[in-house]
């Protein structure tokens, strides 16, 4: 996106959206997600980050970090992240949030970080690395937010209490100086599947998951995302249709749904009379189909470094001055001696 692009977009609603580059990337985050990312350009001036601040919150192994970044961004791309609409930057590579960050730590209480259920759960993941930065990542992901004067924020039921305490640090810093962030509201994408694990379906789908059959990667193969749809935990009701104590099924529908744009009752009618194991195979292939382009784009995309380097950078050198802005005027309320 050209700056002049940039600012003539700034009419249009903002919405700033990141995600952890840390390694896999799943059926759910792609569905979920990612394909709202892309439905969002068209409407929205939209502001997208790889999170690699965020993910260093847990011991990371350079190489395989480095890769990660990489691949994460290559992959982006490929769904359809559009950098001629978008802006789509590493955040380390936009100093202002690192400092920002700084100064909205010292606006959050301490009683507010010890009630985030992240910071409990991931506490609990990582008991021999409970640091810092674990237990203040949420004052970076408000700057994150607050530095674009982001409108919306596109959240799932496990950061709604994130994006709370994002509204309360803004109107605690405004109660003191006067109207410098935009207070964010959540945005609830109007499509956008829940994909549950393949193994555990009562439980959300997880590349962090140690059984590898439970989730299906978007880089998976063919003949591997077959496999995981196979051997996906149904019923033994053997009967394709939504109801409740059903979730295996429940959860194959919905994938079916989203990649198809079939009606659960739609679905219910093409598998009448059949089995799980046809309905298994007819979901499988749904999803290789559905991934085969954007697994042909990323192959592409990750073997051109330079053009990887010249989006983010071109991304990144816009970020930085519209996040300036923001930075400037908080530094400037403050107190501080402008440079």
């Amino acid at each position: 996106m050209s700056e002049q692009t940039a600012q003539s977009q700034e009419r249009k609603k903002v919405i700033f959206s990141a995600i952890q580059p840390t390694g896999t990337i799943t059926l759910g985050n792609y569905l979920g997600a990612l394909k709202n990312w892309i439905k969002l350009q068209e409407d929205f001036n939209c502001i997208y980050a790889l999170a690699d601040l965020h993910a260093i919150t847990v011991r990371q192994e350079p190489a395989k970090f480095r890769a990660n970044i990489y691949e994460a961004y290559a992959l982006l791309l490929a769904c359809g992240v559009d950098v001629e609409k978008s802006l789509f930057f590493i955040q380390s590579h936009v100093s202002t949030h690192a400092q920002l960050a700084w100064i909205l730590n010292c606006y959050t209480q301490f009683g507010e970080l010890s009630r985030m259920t992240q910071f409990k759960d991931k506490s609990a993941k990582h008991s021999d690395n409970i640091n810092a930065g674990l237990f203040t990542y949420p004052a970076l992901m408000a700057a994150d937010i607050l530095l674009y004067q982001a409108d919306l924020v596109p959240v799932g039921a496990d950061q709604k209490q994130h994006l709370e305490l994002t509204r309360n640090i803004a109107e605690r810093f405004n109660g003191i100086y006067g109207n410098v962030f935009k207070v964010p509201d959540g945005y609830i994408p109007k499509t956008g599947a829940r994909v549950m694990s393949l193994q555990e379906p009562a439980k959300k789908m997880s590349k962090s998951d140690e059984n590898i059959n439970s989730y299906v990667a978007v880089l998976d193969k063919p003949e591997v995302i077959m496999k995981k749809f196979k051997r996906a935990v149904t019923d033994s009701e053997a009967c394709v249709k939504y109801g409740e104590g059903k979730d295996g099924i429940n959860n194959l529908m919905g994938i079916y749904s989203a990649v198809t744009g079939k009606t659960y009752e739609e679905i219910e009618k093409e598998f009448e009379g059949k089995g799980y194991g046809d309905f298994k195979t007819a979901v499988g292939e749904a999803v290789v189909e559905e991934l085969r382009p954007v697994q042909e784009r990323f192959s592409q995309f990750i073997k051109d470094k330079a053009y990887l380097k010249e989006c983010y950078e071109k991304s990144a050198q816009i970020a930085e001055k519209i996040s300036q802005r923001t930075l400037d005027k908080a530094v400037k309320k403050i107190g501080f001696v402008l440079k």
